[in-house]
């Protein structure tokens, strides 16, 4: 049998609107022409609560898929939520990290299969078959992180005997991203499956798990602008007998992430350097409309700031051309570096913070016309150590004991 492995449409996904819908479109189009069977692992929509034009998107993609000839079926369905299924057609989904609701709550991808569109395979076990082969998936929708290990050790899934077995999930795992104790390791996931299978991932990958296939066919729709996603869009397709993959590019909306160094940068040369690089780009994909992220790093000469870069003329003369993305966190400004610096010393124009705030306090205090022989400091000291009710009551006491109060 063959598996197509598709996922992470983010249907409704608002910067990339006509993207999201369009290539999803194609890209199941394609998937199902080549495929005996479609299991998505996730983030079909981008929102839990999609607006009724992006569910009628999703609607009119599914429904057209379910008008067509399979030759695999849904012969089997467990669910350890006693759910029911609507259709028989080999299209398996689950909710992803986006859609998911609070327990007990409807999600947009239940909808779907409520109305018969696809099999929603959360927490349960579908088996398709195909002539004489069966091949049996048991699927995690995804959960917060905290949660996948505790609900795997309650559900304790495990493969349907004589059958090819795929696990499918959508969770984040440590071994792809390293920065949570909460993330599920490789080897914690259950053993004796023939095939995992994952979403989430925005990124195509290729490992093992368990010393058996493990992939994630990544996004079809770019998203998060990281250097990873400038690979192209696809899915996978899997021969369940051969136990071999390939993976099919689709169409999409071409990205380039470019790292532009400049030294002594002064608003023109950034402007002069920024346009140059960009149309270039530009120049390489024409007609179509390209995503461009710019990273610009280096010094900016003395006299200038960060915010004297003209990025936002650069974005408006470039807006029609391309969907661009400027990140100037690794332009040193040294002057507001040294401020930086000096706040975290503890210090403000080479003062301390307690003294510049208190010169600053005096300054206030004589533009705005009051009296300032008093003891300025000890009137600062009251506003900034104690409560609301309690400094306005302590600056009062200290009105009246000075013999003459400050008016305005």
């Amino acid at each position: 049998m063959k598996i197509a492995i598709i996922s992470d449409f983010h249907i409704g996904y608002e910067r990339f609107y006509e993207d999201a819908y369009i290539q999803a479109k194609n890209a199941l189009d394609l998937a199902a022409s080549m495929a005996d069977a479609l299991i998505i692992p996730g983030d079909v929509f981008d929102k839990r609560n999609p607006k009724p034009e992006v569910l009628a998107q999703a609607i009119n993609i599914f429904r057209e898929l379910k008008q067509r000839h399979w030759n695999a079926h849904v012969v089997s369905f467990s669910s350890a939520n006693n759910t029911k299924i609507h259709t028989n057609i080999p299209i398996i989904a689950i909710p992803g990290t986006h859609e998911r609701t609070a327990e007990g709550k409807e999600n947009p991808l239940t909808l779907l299969s409520l109305a018969g569109l696809l099999v929603d395979n959360s927490e349960s076990v579908v088996t398709i078959k195909k002539d004489d082969e069966c091949v049996s998936i048991f699927a995690l929708g995804g959960l917060s992180e905290e949660m996948v290990k505790p609900r795997l050790k309650e559900l304790d899934p495990k493969p349907v005997p004589n059958n090819f077995n795929i696990f499918m999930f959508h969770q984040s795992t440590y071994e792809l991203l390293p920065f949570s104790e909460h993330f599920i390791h490789n080897d914690e996931l259950p053993q004796g499956y023939d095939l995992y299978v994952n979403g989430h991932i925005h990124n195509k990958v290729i490992d093992k798990i368990h010393n058996k296939d493990f992939l994630i066919p990544g996004s079809t729709v770019l998203t998060q602008l990281k250097d990873g996603e400038q690979e192209e869009k696809g899915f996978f397709i899997y021969d369940t007998v051969t136990k071999t993959f390939d993976f099919i590019k689709i169409k999409s909306r071409p990205f380039t992430s470019i790292r532009i160094k400049i030294d002594s940068v002064t608003p023109k040369k950034f402007s002069e350097t920024l346009e140059y690089e960009i149309s270039s780009v530009i120049e390489k994909y024409l007609p179509e409309k390209p995503i461009i992220k710019v990273n610009v790093s280096g010094n900016i000469e003395k006299g200038f700031k960060r915010l004297d870069m003209p990025i936002r003329s650069i974005l408006v003369r470039f807006e029609d051309k391309v969907y661009l993305e400027i990140e100037t966190k690794d332009l040193v400004d040294a002057e507001t570096e040294k401020q930086i610096a000096d706040i975290q010393e503890g210090k403000m124009y080479g003062q301390s913070i307690k003294e510049y705030g208190s010169n600053l306090f005096r300054s206030k205090l004589t533009e705005h016309g009051f009296d300032i022989n008093i003891n300025v400091m000890e009137l600062f000291a009251i506003l900034c150590s104690s409560k609301k009710e309690r400094a306005l009551k302590e600056a009062n006491e200290f009105f009246d004991k000075i013999s003459n109060p400050i008016s305005s």
